[in-house]
């Protein structure tokens, strides 16, 4: 009966671990809802989602909010840049799709390719705006050959992503309304959470241990670890 009321029980840490996912769920809604903010909130979702990971972090609302008021001004000019990107993406399919004939086959091809290397850049953009400290053009090139040189982790966590989004168009209302609010309790950092276990050895191979510290690090770019972040 002791071992069931200690605190190290797998029962306790496994409800502390859905608690902190729920406060940081809902804290990133909350920070996503003036919209310019959506980037810095993500990317401070991240930031303590590859804490958690590692066994690393105690203080969610602390380490969120470091986080964002850190990486706001780059999270903001790189989501004001993606958020154009795909407007752009989707009025061109949209355009795309009033045509016909080889025309038509051509340029949706090339569109879904664009649409998939934005998905790429998406996926990794944040989490490494998260972790290392860079120019906005060097973490979109990071995130870029990141994506590519990983391909293997980077399909996997786009399914991990887009199989819960893509249960919430099942027609049925009861479903989708206990899915929405699956999504709304939990959802987004659960999949963070998911993501930044592939994140985690992904990035592991650009950081120097500290014997090679000195070293030049065999990445895609100059990726200078953020030191206390992530």
């Amino acid at each position: 009966m002791d071992r069931f009321f200690n605190m190290d029980n797998k029962f306790f840490v496994f409800m502390g671990r859905v608690a902190d996912l729920i406060i940081l769920n809902l804290l990133c809604i909350v920070c996503c809802i003036p919209i310019i903010t959506a980037g810095a909130s993500i990317t401070a979702m991240f930031y303590v989602t590859l804490k958690m990971v590692r066994n690393e972090e105690s203080y969610i609302i602390r380490s969120f909010f470091k986080s964002f008021k850190e990486n706001f001004k780059q999270a903001t000019i790189i989501h004001l840049i993606m958020l154009v990107t795909a407007l752009l993406l989707f009025f061109d399919i949209r355009i795309v799709n009033q045509l016909q004939g080889s025309m038509y086959q051509v340029l949706f091809v090339i569109f879904m390719a664009f649409t998939v290397l934005y998905l790429m850049i998406f996926l990794y953009i944040y989490p490494v705006l998260s972790k290392f400290y860079n120019t906005i053009k060097a973490t979109f090139t990071n995130a870029f050959l990141m994506a590519i040189r990983h391909l293997p982790y980077t399909l996997l966590m786009l399914v991990i992503t887009a199989v819960p989004v893509a249960l919430l168009f099942i027609p049925d209302a009861r479903v989708m309304s206990t899915l929405m609010m699956l999504f709304v309790l939990v959802g987004f950092a659960l999949i963070a959470y998911c993501n930044s276990f592939f994140f985690v050895k992904i990035f592991d191979n650009y950081i120097p241990k500290e014997e090679d510290a000195g070293d030049s690090l065999d990445s895609p770019g100059n990726l200078p670890d953020n030191g206390d972040q992530a």
